[in-house]
């Protein structure tokens, strides 16, 4: 019994051919589409009509919503329009990957001037737009003083409560007791008006 060749293709080779992510021109194929933009009358128009009218202007047709009825099409440059949608893709990719997650840490002997140091640093994070951890961190028999931990970070949600949303009471998870805090949306614009003020 013969044994097919190592590396080599057997069966035709067919290549796929990628969709564009919208339809344009000769793909758009509903009797009439209604147009929008800068550049045309705003209404509804036959297919070809609206297809004419990009070619005068040089632009592709570009359907932007295909289920309304009729589909809502723009007389755009269609690889301007992809590069500009990228663009924003990817500004706003690069935005949510800014936001992490920032650690304050406690004992249950933290000092007044050091729980200043760490509001302010917290407040820094949250306008950032960072979510910030705060924990109390307990050792050996220092676990006994749960209240007092549980007094600090209350305090320490006090301290934040413009810039911040309490996402959860303090819980004690091993020998630390945490709470999370998420920045307010408005926080960094209130700054502004307070500071303008």
């Amino acid at each position: 019994m013969a044994l097919p060749q190592r590396g080599r293709f057997n069966g035709p080779f067919v290549r796929r051919q990628v969709e564009p992510e919208h339809r344009i021109n000769d793909r758009i194929r509903v009797p009439q589409v209604r147009l929008v933009g800068d550049n045309v009358t705003v209404g509804v128009y036959p297919t070809d009509q609206a297809r004419r009218m990009a070619f005068d202007q040089g632009l592709d047709l570009v359907e932007i919503s295909p289920t309304a009825d009729p589909p809502v099409c723009k007389i755009i440059d269609y690889n301007k329009f992809l590069y500009e949608k990228k663009r924003k893709e990817k500004e706003m990719k690069a935005k949510s990957k800014a936001s992490e997650v920032k650690e304050v840490r406690f004992t249950p002997n933290t000092d007044d001037h050091d729980f200043d140091f760490k509001v302010k640093h917290a407040l820094k994070f949250l306008e950032e737009g960072n979510k910030v951890k705060a924990y109390v961190q307990f050792k050996g028999r220092a676990i006994m003083f749960k209240e007092r931990g549980e007094l600090i970070l209350l305090k320490f949600a006090e301290r934040l409560a413009e810039h911040g949303v309490l996402e959860g009471m303090p819980k004690m998870e091993g020998k630390r007791m945490l709470t999370m805090f998420a920045p307010k949306p408005a926080s960094a614009k209130k700054k502004k008006e307070g500071g303008a003020a």
